[in-house]
């Protein structure tokens, strides 16, 4: 029986698709005016496990996400300007230029960590005559307002407003800040159309006059389209919760008076090194960043498979390094076994597939799967135990069917994760000028059977004769 967490409930709860044999699920996609980090790519993996839990359970999969190239204002609370018209002037290129870079780098990136693509990809620029229209039905069933600089959400008249997030609207209220926009009737309302300003570099004509979409209708009205007023899934990062998707359930069930989505999942956020991910703390790393530095792709990948979606993950290249090592290890014993002629006794085999339904069926507990592998990968060398590990990477999506058992002389690339993990202290000594405290770990990792080298392009790390 499979169960997901669902947002809404607070609960685990047993998940059939409305129709029995299609699942259909949204996906909120990215903002394309600058690159993709680790933190974002996080959860699109948890997407990725979503879609391929749902496939490995025998649905059929109708997914939509949507491409946001234009209506994300800087603060997800609609203030400041527009996230693409911003990245356009400072790199001097059009929205649309901006829009195409970083949309293909996306999935360039998807494609190395082997994330599937939903079926259907929908750019916010294609649907601006479905958002005025959904705007529109809003207007007519009296759930905005109209001021000198757009159309605004009245969430006073939807009173189910907090349902996701646990919102309250009088603290909200007795908590703001001074508003900029004093012509809004309470802090939390939000712009569903924004007239722009003449000088503004994308806009469109609407019943307002000329302006643009706020990001949260292009969600709502994309779903409808491609989905219907009702649907099974609706994934995201955790902080779409409070606004983002908030304000999406009420767009959706001010005019049908329906439960939009059954299910609302999340994946957590990403820290590194135990703190905030920020731009001006130079700690958002894209995946080009990763591989710059020795680092797979899908190293990366099973770094976030080994943390439950639920829960925080926190970036280190320590703790990454550490996954790197693992893999390698994982796919040598792999290896090992595709190339023994031995079997393994059918019940074995079915007992671990047995434990690995569980923990997928479980909310996706894929930590738990992994030590389901790992257990496996211990017995004694067999084909049927690599074939058992291709069958489960139907949900690890690591490319397990290219193991292959590693030469002799090849070893030494399998470094322990315990000095991985001296070598990395070493490495942050050198950087604080700590040369002493240097030393000292260089004669450790020595001491333990290993010789570590610096190169132009970082250590090396070699096993001891």
């Amino acid at each position: 029986m499979l169960r997901f967490y669902n947002t809404l409930t607070g609960k685990k709860e047993e998940f059939v698709p409305m129709d029995g044999k299609t699942v259909r699920m949204y996906s909120c996609g990215p903002t394309v005016y600058n690159y993709a980090h680790i933190g974002n790519l996080r959860t699109y993996v948890f997407m990725d496990l979503i879609r391929r839990t749902l496939k490995f359970e025998g649905y059929k999969l109708k997914g939509v996400m949507n491409i946001t190239d234009v209506g994300h204002l800087m603060a997800d609370s609609d203030d400041g300007e527009d996230k693409m018209a911003v990245a356009a002037r400072e790199q001097k290129l059009s929205p649309w230029e901006i829009a195409e870079k970083y949309t293909k780098v996306f999935f360039e990136d998807l494609k190395k960590l082997n994330i599937g693509v939903p079926e259907i990809i929908a750019k916010a620029t294609d649907h601006i005559p479905e958002m005025i229209k959904y705007v529109q039905a809003l207007q007519d069933a009296g759930f905005s307002y109209e001021t000198s600089d757009g159309i605004y959400f009245d969430i006073a008249k939807f009173p189910r407003y907090g349902c996701l997030s646990g919102a309250n609207l009088d603290d909200q209220l007795a908590g703001a800040r001074v508003e900029v926009n004093d012509e809004k009737h309470h802090p939390a309302d939000f712009a569903l159309w924004k007239k722009a300003d003449p000088r503004h570099i994308m806009q469109w004509d609407s019943p307002w006059g000329r302006g643009y979409p706020g990001w949260h209708i292009e969600c709502s009205a994309m779903s409808k389209k491609y989905l219907g007023e009702c649907f099974d899934i609706h994934s995201g990062g955790v902080d779409h919760i409070p606004i983002h998707h908030e304000n999406e359930i009420a767009q959706n069930e001010a005019i049908t008076g329906k439960q939009s989505v059954r299910f609302w999942m999340h994946g957590e956020f990403m820290l590194v090194d135990g703190g905030k991910m920020s731009k001006s703390l130079g700690n958002t790393y894209t995946v080009s960043d990763l591989e710059a530095k020795g680092y797979a792709p899908l190293d990366f990948r099973f770094f976030c498979l080994n943390t439950h979606y639920r829960k925080k993950l926190n970036f280190t290249f320590e703790g990454l390094s550490a996954a790197k090592t693992s893999r390698a290890r994982l796919m040598n014993q792999l290896g090992e076994h595709k190339a023994s002629n031995a079997a393994t006794t059918p019940e074995k085999l079915e007992a671990f597939r047995a434990s690995f339904r569980n923990a997928i069926e479980d909310d996706m507990n894929v930590p738990l799967a992994l030590g389901v592998l790992f257990t496996a990968i211990k017995e004694p060398k067999s084909k049927d135990i690599y074939e058992l590990a291709k069958e489960f990477d139907c949900i690890f999506g690591l490319d397990l069917q290219k193991a292959e058992a590693v030469k002799a002389e090849e070893e030494s690339l399998f470094v322990p994760e315990e000095i991985t993990a001296l070598c990395e202290k070493r490495k942050a000594a050198k950087k604080d000028k700590n040369y002493a405290l240097a030393d000292e770990l260089r004669a450790e990792i020595a001491a333990k059977g290993y010789a570590v080298t610096d190169t132009p392009q970082g250590y090396k790390v070699n096993k001891l004769n």
